[in-house]
């Protein structure tokens, strides 16, 4: 099918069509986190993953591209930690208390 210029609601619907998509996939993304917290050896790797990605940490670093480095590592802890407190912020209290066991 060729692409109509014109026709805005065809235009719409498509626009309309790839936001439930973007929606969708959101929801499935907070779904899979809030699955993966919900068990202790869940927490156990989110914890872990979090501890290498070196979110408690500083990332400085006198050689620039090392410090590079490690700050999209930590970056992606960060977002990581970002999501988790956003949408179980229980469970990232409790994840802390029980890597202290």
């Amino acid at each position: 099918m060729d692409h109509d210029p014109l026709d805005i609601r065809s235009q719409e619907s498509a626009r309309e069509d790839a936001e439930d998509r973007v929606k969708l996939a959101q929801q499935i993304e907070v779904d899979d986190l809030k699955w993966l917290m919900s068990n202790k050896r869940g927490r156990r790797f989110v914890f872990r993953t979090l501890e290498r990605a070196g979110v408690w940490r500083l990332s400085f670093n006198t050689n620039a591209l090392s410090m590079a480095f490690n700050e999209g590592t930590r970056n992606e802890g960060l977002r990581l930690m970002a999501q988790i407190t956003t949408h179980c912020a229980d469970r990232y209290t409790e994840m802390l208390k029980e890597s202290k066991e």
